[in-house]
């Protein structure tokens, strides 16, 4: 056995228990009811549609490329999730993994269908995250940072919920930040720092 199998089991193991411990050891019933609905994305709607609404507000000539990047980084990091990294480890998720089918507790009506590595939704929220911190800091501010623990209490739903292993998390939000920072850094080339405009400016 070379040294990368025997890395690989260290730190599968350590994953396992890490997350047997969040899905199993530290629960609560807040918790068991609040998660499955929070890590949602519909629930997230609102939210999506609130920003809309403030860049279309803040900064009109701007507004509609911002929601074109913010659609093409969503798109960007769901694919490269998705679509080539889950299928090149296939990974199977612990819901559905046979060694640890009788010690998940999942929280959701069934185990989400496809591959575990690396989780989408951490890719997805922390992708969206950076982006929109770059690209809108001008106009948000420090209040931009709450971004980042918002897509942290969703990813770490996943492990909560039985269907993520904590490196599933750990690696999707990375994947997420690197994708986010990339087509925020291009979008700054492109447009520019987003401006207020000087009317009806929401701050």
């Amino acid at each position: 056995m070379n040294i990368l199998q025997h890395a690989w089991e260290f730190i599968n193991t350590w994953d396992r228990y890490l997350f047997l411990k969040i899905n199993s050891s530290w629960t609560n019933p807040f918790f068991d009811a609040i998660l499955p609905w929070w890590r949602d994305s519909n629930t997230w709607t609102p939210l999506y549609l609130f920003l809309i609404l403030f860049v279309v507000i803040n900064s009109k000539k701007q507004a509609f490329f911002w929601i074109l990047a913010a659609i093409i980084t969503l798109v960007l990091t769901d694919q490269i999730s998705s679509s080539l990294v889950k299928p090149l480890f296939g990974r199977l998720r612990p819901c559905s993994d046979p060694s640890l089918i009788n010690q998940v507790r999942l929280l959701l009506p069934n185990c989400s269908g496809g591959y575990s590595f690396t989780s989408s939704h951490a890719t997805n929220h922390f992708g969206f995250a950076s982006f929109v911190f770059i690209t809108l800091k001008p106009l948000i501010k420090k209040w931009g940072n709450l971004l980042f623990l918002w897509a942290a209490t969703i990813s770490f739903s996943q492990v909560y919920v039985g269907v993520h292993y904590p490196l599933d998390i750990l690696s999707g939000a990375i994947l997420g930040l690197l994708i986010g920072y990339t087509t925020a850094y291009f979008f700054n080339l492109w447009q520019g720092p987003m401006k207020a405009d000087p009317i009806n400016t929401i701050v």
